[in-house]
């Protein structure tokens, strides 16, 4: 069987995580991404702030998309702020306000990126729905409105935006999509995953619609991977870690969150532009990642 198909038979099975505690990773050459067009959800701060900055100093054209266009006292963060850091940095990108729940937002998000740009080569499915009531609700106080708003964020529009670009990806020569996991994923190599924390200090970890349909994401892109490499398209999954993000921050202050071992938004960053630019990306496609690990595992280093 040749490594690619070995690859695949992998992502397409259903009988649990790829590989094992002692599987070796190994450093692939980068290519460049200068013209490369890439789409990133929720542009406007935290991981997908960061990567849209590191993918314009890399000469990518950004497309960013976030709902949060005007200043909020209790959110940092603007889409208007990230692009002009880009501008300023004389990188190309534009902004679209985008409400991930609205079919009709992400079209919009996908047309601009084309008549922008040309076309799309990268989608970056970072956003997902962290923010107010739901986080720390228990399942029993948990409406049904509430669980669906989660998976519309963080399984239905990737799925959406990926059914967009796919034609696009296929037609430019193929391209990559890479979605944000979170420690539900499998990505620890193991026969088993780490235990599921309650929480973490006073910070609830109680979040069954975020955790389930992130398992969700994870799940589509395994199952889509076979299909995805028959048009050169490889589907990636990334668990970035505790983030030291600026909801991190606020949560920190909040609600005693510990985030002694939080990584700087680089550390994810840097693996997002490793794994849509790196040579062969048959040999992760399909598959789950864990950024903190994989980066020290293959000495890469910040940029």
């Amino acid at each position: 069987m040749s490594n690619v198909a070995e690859n695949l038979a992998f992502a397409s099975s259903a009988s649990g995580p790829v590989g094992t505690s002692e599987e070796a990773m190994v450093r692939q050459r980068e290519l460049g991404l200068t013209g490369k067009v890439v789409v990133i959800t929720g542009g406007s701060r935290g991981v997908g702030k960061q990567a849209a900055i590191d993918f314009a100093r890399r000469g990518a054209h950004v497309v960013l998309a976030a709902r949060t266009v005007e200043a909020d006292p209790e959110v940092p963060g603007t889409i208007g702020e990230t692009l002009r850091q880009i501008e300023d940095l004389g990188g190309q990108a534009i902004a679209v306000a985008t409400d991930l729940a609205k079919v009709e937002d992400l079209e919009n998000l996908i047309d601009a990126a084309v008549g922008r740009f040309g076309g799309v080569d990268i989608l970056i499915n970072n956003a997902a729905a962290t923010t107010g009531d739901i986080w720390g609700k228990s399942f029993l106080d948990l409406t049904r409105e509430e669980w669906l708003y989660q998976f519309a964020v963080n399984v239905h529009a990737p799925f959406t935006l990926t059914q967009l670009v796919v034609p696009i990806m296929e037609a430019r020569g193929g391209g990559r999509i890479i979605n944000l996991s979170t420690g539900s994923g499998e990505v620890f190599r193991r026969p088993e995953e780490l235990p599921k924390l309650g929480a973490v200090g006073g910070f609830s970890l109680a979040v069954p619609g975020y955790y389930a349909s992130k398992r969700a994401l994870d799940r589509f892109g395994n199952c889509m991977a076979p299909e995805f490499f028959t048009r050169n398209i490889a589907v990636i999954g990334m668990h970035p870690g505790l983030v030291a993000t600026e909801l991190v921050a606020i949560r920190v202050k909040e609600r005693g969150l510990d985030d002694s071992v939080a990584v700087p938004m680089t550390v994810p960053s840097r693996m997002l532009v490793y794994f849509a630019s790196c040579e062969n990306p048959w040999e992760y496609t399909g598959r789950l990642f864990w950024a903190e690990r994989e980066m020290e595992a293959m000495g890469i280093t910040l940029d």
